[in-house]
């Protein structure tokens, strides 16, 4: 992965963070890493925990968001969060969220799709 590609990724989630603390979700980890996989974002709001993808595009976008999170990918992430739950027990309703940032120029245009998929 180029220097590039990660800088707009890493923006992407900064700028996913901000839109979901503006939203009043706790955020309480980002890039939760395991050996199968990563999470970007983990927040909570109410009694739900959101597993959030998060992808950011520059220029023209190639398909939608959705379509960027396979189902390969849904089931990494799926794995993923069940790990982070069976080492942090909570009472919460766990949610699987992705966030689609568009840059347009300076300008990010942000979609929050919720609960984009399911176990």
């Amino acid at each position: 992965m180029t220097l590039q590609r990660l800088s707009v990724g890493k923006r992407g989630e900064e700028l996913a963070v901000r839109y979901l603390k503006r939203r009043l979700y706790r955020i309480v980890a980002t890039n939760y890493r395991w050996r199968g996989g990563e999470i970007d974002i983990i927040a909570q709001r109410g009694g739900i925990l959101s597993f959030v993808e998060v992808k950011t595009r520059r220029g023209q976008p190639c398909g939608t968001a959705a379509e960027a999170v396979t189902a390969r990918k849904q089931q990494q992430i799926i794995r993923t969060a069940q790990r982070y739950l069976a080492q942090t027990p909570v009472q919460l309703q766990p949610r699987f969220d992705v966030i689609a940032i568009q840059m347009e120029g300076d300008k990010p245009r942000i979609e929050h799709i919720v609960d984009a998929f399911a176990l």
